[in-house]
């Protein structure tokens, strides 16, 4: 492909023409571009995903398009979204070695990348609601949300880097738009492409009614929009993990921007919290067990980001923060100071898990643990426990102990009636 042409939407019928060239694709897929088998498998709410395959093997390419393809051509949205997923992919991919799928080519005209077929992992949301276990996944994610948020700061890159880095990523601007009204602001009115399922009134009416609730979701907020402490993920979910049964990888970061270090790890609490609550519908005689299962994943996942960050504190902190100079050379502890950060992080992770518990039932583009539950009064029973959680985390979340308190609150909601 020409990469000075115009941009042009591939599809399954012109994909091998146009990308019959690109080495990456003769490498990996094969050279003959006329038996190239390409399936189209995009099914989440932005972008194109093909599968391409061929005599030596298969690769993803991913294209933006330039609308959200959830909504359509209503809603444009800029195609430079693939340039900031793909820094972001190969800064990730320094960060946690192996965490990401290899990159083999970026075209930035056409917004495309070509990356690793993943196989055979399968998107863990879907595991999760079939009720499937992935071994060492909590490990995985907490030394993964460590490793970016530490590695990603001044307390290990050179401030002269970072500060590009946040410059680069500023041009992003779009797209952390839509985080900024569809979780922050979006579930607290009735906005115009809100949707909730039937019956849940009487606890929407609750939330939106709590201004001491939006003013603690504003604040954060405000801290979301000013703190560029880190290069986060921004959509950190089930949907965009890829797992086989022991085997675990991050995938479609292109919601990346600086931000606060505890975002990545609440966003990603907040998706195991709700798979926990929509068991019920998907469960039967294992339902506990597996319920209990989700909730160490939480509480295991918080283990090890925390024994990761102590771990790249002790050995990798050689930003400007909290220097060495100040601390183990004048012969002082360091450790109290880790303690605080850590502190900051997990305030700031536990009120993001609140809030998105919120805006997948109540804003645009829910998830499918709740979604695909057919029996809408079961339904609205089961995100009500969730909505009236996260509202808890967001009022609690400067007093929190740990993920185990959280899991904790998340067993006592869990049997309650809110509706």
């Amino acid at each position: 492909m020409n990469s000075n042409t115009s941009y042009e939407a591939l599809s399954v019928d012109t994909l091998p023409q146009r990308l019959r060239d690109v080495p990456a694709l003769v490498q990996h897929v094969g050279p003959d571009a006329a038996v190239w088998h390409v399936q189209e498998v995009g099914d989440g709410n932005l972008n194109l995903v093909f599968i391409v395959s061929g005599s030596v093997g298969k690769v993803i390419v991913k294209q933006a398009l330039p609308y959200v393809r959830l909504v359509g051509d209503s809603w444009p949205l800029p195609l430079y979204r693939a340039f900031y997923e793909y820094h972001a992919l190969t800064r990730q991919a320094a960060r946690d070695p192996g965490a990401v799928p290899e990159i083999y080519h970026f075209d930035e005209a056409q917004a495309l990348i070509v990356m690793e077929f993943l196989a055979p992992h399968v998107i863990l949301r879907r595991k999760l609601i079939a009720g499937e276990k992935v071994a060492g996944l909590a490990d995985f994610l907490g030394r993964f949300c460590a490793r970016t948020a530490f590695r990603g700061s001044e307390l290990s890159m050179p401030s002269p880097d970072k500060k590009a880095d946040v410059a680069l990523f500023a041009g992003n601007v779009e797209i952390p738009a839509i985080t900024e009204a569809l979780v922050f602001t979006d579930p607290y009115f009735d906005a115009e492409m809100n949707s909730h399922t039937d019956g849940l009134g009487p606890v929407i009416a609750q939330l939106r009614g709590d201004a001491a609730l939006k003013i603690k979701v504003q604040q954060m907020l405000q801290h979301f929009v000013s703190n560029t402490e880190t290069m986060v993920h921004g959509d950190l979910h089930s949907g965009s993990i890829m797992s086989t049964d022991s085997d675990s990888r991050v995938i479609d970061p292109e919601f990346v921007q600086y931000g606060p270090m505890g975002f990545d790890i609440g966003m990603l609490c907040a998706n195991f919290l709700m798979a926990y609550f929509s068991q019920p519908a998907h469960r039967g005689a294992d339902l506990s067990e597996y319920q209990e299962w989700i909730l160490q994943v939480i509480a295991d996942t918080a283990r090890s980001f925390e024994a990761e960050f102590r771990h790249l504190w002790a050995t990798e902190r050689t930003g400007i923060l909290y220097p060495a100079s100040l601390f183990e050379d004048q012969g002082h502890d360091s450790a109290a100071a880790c303690d605080a950060v850590l502190a900051g992080i997990w305030h700031d992770a536990w009120a993001v898990c609140g809030i998105e518990m919120h805006r997948r039932c109540l804003s645009l583009a829910h998830n499918a643990d709740f979604e695909e539950v057919a029996d809408v009064a079961l339904r609205a029973r089961l995100e009500a426990r969730n909505l009236s959680m996260g509202a808890e985390l967001i009022h609690t979340a400067d007093t929190i102990a740990d993920a185990q308190a959280v899991c904790a609150l998340a067993r006592n909601f869990n049997r309650k009636d809110v509706l």
